[in-house]
């Protein structure tokens, strides 16, 4: 039988480093195919030949048995491919349907826009595949889940047959995953072929048919998902086995280093984002914040470190008001932080890692002397977050965009805990990277935890969520709603609270299924 998909001896070179070397992977037609390795295995460069977006140096790419040489996603797109990407590519401001038809309308005589033409076969793709959205809908009046729907009903339009998720789950709370797999399920048994890329083993163990696991640019092997672990997996990926996120003993102490109280924080329609919410976070203590992306997360950190406005409320850190300080005071204060976006937020991609490692804290020793940037102090600097954190960088003269998504959050969550903070503000820390470094990040975060560091959470990833945090508070619409016991509660709990169905069952009296 004539795979979807055949790469035979694919290898791709950058300016010193092999990125696939040798690589082969072969997708029957019809299969969910996961495709497993670190950061830095060689996983998106891969997906990124195959999607046309760069070429291979060598070998050779079948799709349904014909060679074929993609010079840009449009040719992939013509051969049956579409990928759905990590970051939702969506117009907040516009329809399902927009979205969805946008590049690829549909015109009738005058060259108009078939509106009507385009919605029904919207409705009939939505239908063959189970995908149900509603064309009229605002993008930005959905939850998440419904996106990444409407992101695959975009590729189904296109006439894709092959589809490549890049790591599909990454915000999804338990019940969206549900979700997400009947749908995938349902795109299986109408004929589509999948790959699935993830770090979230047993998610691959679960959906997948069978699954490649790639090291250091090279195929490892491809294997049956029925017949290994998470932990096989794991080992096959990094050589160890898989990392747990739990915390042991308490290390929680009575003194407050972190205080909000009342804060409110409104967007630009003038609607409350945050919305009177106070809390408090003890030295020894990890504070985890549970909530769908949107619903007052982003907003209360940026009003914590100082680059959202406050309507209303107070920010006590170590018993100092600081509300109305400079976001350089708050950090000389001893407020540490790691961004939910690495690439944008977090780091220079262009500049080399010794003046990343100095951002945020570039007017403090050892990164400057007075008014002058301390070129040695810096490098001195960079060079111990190297050795301690484990950031794999053949010189610390490279740029940040060098590195591996997992080396870049080390780096710069090195960077932030070397600076000995009082508070640690750590938003998605491990958000898009491997197994192995995502056990560095957790051992990390419970070694400052140990040292007395107050921390502040906020995590997508469930499991690491209640692994971490000492207590779990949840948002829901701008407001906390709930305060969680991680030694009480399941992920698929923890999502109920998320969705507000918890809440809806205890206004009505009804305990739910959430067990």
């Amino acid at each position: 039988m004539t795979a979807a998909i055949e790469l035979e001896g694919i290898t791709k070179r950058f300016p010193g480093v092999v990125a696939n070397d040798n690589v082969n992977l072969r997708v029957e037609r019809g299969e969910i195919h996961a495709i497993c390795g670190e950061n830095g295995a060689g996983k998106s460069t891969l997906m990124k030949i195959l999607y046309g977006m760069q070429p291979a140096d060598e070998g050779t790419m079948k799709i349904n048995g014909e060679v074929v040489h993609f010079s840009s996603p449009t040719d992939a797109i013509e051969a049956g491919i579409g990928m759905v990407h990590q970051h939702f590519m969506l117009a907040e401001q516009m329809t399902v349907l927009e979205n969805v038809i946008l590049g690829s309308e549909p015109t009738k005589r005058g060259g108009l826009i078939d509106f009507g033409a385009a919605a029904q076969h919207l409705r009939e793709v939505g239908e063959s595949y189970g995908l149900t959205v509603n064309p009229d809908d605002l993008v930005e009046t959905l939850e998440v889940g419904e996106k990444q729907r409407v992101e695959i009903i975009k590729v189904l339009f296109r006439g894709a047959d092959i589809l490549i998720l890049d790591e599909p789950t990454a915000v999804l709370v338990p019940q969206e995953v549900e979700e997400l797999f009947r749908n995938l399920r349902e795109l299986q048994a109408g004929g589509a072929t999948i790959i699935f890329i993830d770090h979230k083993l047993q998610e691959v163990l679960e959906i997948s048919d069978r699954i490649t696991v790639i090291r250091r640019g090279k195929t490892i092997t491809t294997v049956d998902a029925d017949t290994v672990t998470a932990a096989d997996l794991a080992e096959l990926m990094v050589g160890s086995e898989l990392p747990s996120p739990e915390t042991s003993e308490s290390t929680v102490t009575d003194e407050i280093a972190l205080e909000v109280r009342g804060v409110t924080v409104v967007d630009e329609d003038g609607r409350p984002a945050v919305d009177d919410v106070s809390l408090t976070v003890h030295r020894g203590e990890v504070l985890g914040i549970a909530g769908i992306e949107g619903n007052g997360q982003t907003e209360l950190i940026d009003a914590i470190i100082g680059t959202e406005p406050m309507t209303a409320g107070h920010i006590m850190l170590m018993g100092e008001n600081i509300t109305s300080a400079s976001v350089r005071h708050r950090r000389d204060a001893g407020i540490g932080f790691v961004p939910q976006d690495r690439q944008s937020e977090g780091l220079l991609l262009d500049a080399p890692l010794w003046e990343n490692a100095a951002l945020g804290h570039q007017t403090r020793r050892p990164f400057s002397k007075g008014w002058w940037i301390d070129r040695a102090g810096s490098r001195e600097r960079t060079e111990h977050i190297r050795g301690e954190f484990d950031v794999r960088t053949p010189s610390v003269d490279v740029t940040a965009r060098a590195l591996s998504g997992g080396n870049q959050q080390k780096l710069i969550i090195g960077r932030e805990l070397t600076a000995e903070p009082i508070v640690f503000v750590a938003a998605h820390p491990t958000r898009g990277i491997d197994v192995g470094a995502q056990a560095e990040v957790w051992n990390d975060i419970r070694e400052a935890r140990a040292n007395g560091l107050a921390t502040l959470l906020i995590s997508a990833d469930l499991d690491e969520l209640i692994g971490l945090s000492d207590r779990i508070v949840v948002m829901f619409h701008g407001r906390l709603v709930a305060e969680l016991d991680p030694a009480e509660i399941t992920p698929r709990t923890l999502g109920s609270y998320m969705t507000g169905a918890a809440l809806e069952h205890a206004a009505t009296g009804d305990s739910g299924d959430d067990a």
